[in-house]
């Protein structure tokens, strides 16, 4: 039995009336005229009495009210009790998050107000954020990485730049080249972290003895304290002492969304189509 049709029921019966159930439905009059009708013929009874000034419950009409209500209630606390149930585990580069997630998050949110969206930062180790770890259903993180069997969509593209020390002869530079930083000593990311992310972000071979670095700040402060060299995006919030110059002659990094390309979760798909759909400005 259809929930939909017992609702225009339950109208109908409370109005007394099939134009007035009609207009409290936000519908025209015949198609309300046909459902009933057609609920009716599925049960084999007559439902209502009709006469010129309107409708009233026949007995099989009544008992069929009371359990519509019935039905229908339960009907609203289930959906109430899944819904609230529901979750969205979000992953996130520190950077990201700050850049997009607010913004993409909230407007998610709009959407399904009933969701509960769990965010999870994860460190430079892992630039899917936990999707090949599998503890995330969706991420907001930075290119490039390998992307087996995962969907990527870019929301923004941003120069890399090269941290340096105000007193670092390059600091008052507009931009540097790759050939210019050769030489430096160069942060160190731990073994076994994604190969392409690790050549990006790393931009040479590590300085002896460099500690391994596993977050941005951490790669901020080796720079402030140690002058070892590090990469990161073009405009990365930096301590007093410090400075991004844009690096002339690496392509940019890419802001994206990512998801697994066999997730059937209908929560990743709404999450990504906001994304796709142009919510953030490329």
């Amino acid at each position: 039995m259809d929930l939909r049709v017992l609702r225009y029921f339950v109208a109908v019966a409370e109005e007394r009336h099939i134009g007035r159930a009609a207009t409290r439905l936000h519908m025209a009059q015949p198609p309300l005229s046909r459902a009933v009708r057609g609920l009716e013929d599925e049960l084999g009874v007559t439902l209502f009495e009709r006469t010129p000034k309107g409708v009233t419950l026949t007995d099989a009409g009544a008992v069929l009210y009371d359990e519509a209500v019935a039905l229908l209630a339960q009907a609203g606390r289930i959906r109430e009790r899944v819904t609230a149930a529901a979750t969205l585990a979000v992953g996130t580069l520190a950077d990201a998050a700050e850049q997009v997630g607010a913004r993409l998050v909230a407007h998610f949110r709009e959407q399904h107000p009933h969701v509960d969206v769990r965010v999870h930062e994860t460190d430079l180790t892992d630039p899917t954020a936990g999707l090949r770890a599998g503890s995330v259903d969706v991420a907001l993180t930075r290119t490039p990485f390998d992307t087996t069997g995962l969907g990527v969509h870019v929301l923004r593209r941003i120069r890399a730049g090269v941290v340096l020390r105000d007193d670092d002869p390059m600091a008052d530079r507009a931009e540097v080249s790759t050939a210019e930083l050769a030489g430096r000593r160069w942060v160190r990311l731990p073994d076994g972290t994604d190969l392409r992310w690790t050549a990006y972000w790393t931009g040479g071979p590590p300085g002896e003895e460099a500690p391994v670095m596993r977050t941005i700040q951490e790669c901020l402060q080796a720079v402030l304290w140690n002058g070892t060299a590090a990469l990161a995006p073009a405009g990365q919030p930096v301590p007093a002492g410090l400075r991004v110059v844009p690096v002339s002659d690496r392509p940019p990094s890419e802001l994206v969304v990512a998801w697994p390309k066999a997730a059937s979760n209908p929560l990743v798909r709404s999450f990504v189509r906001i994304a796709v759909g142009g919510f953030v400005s490329p």
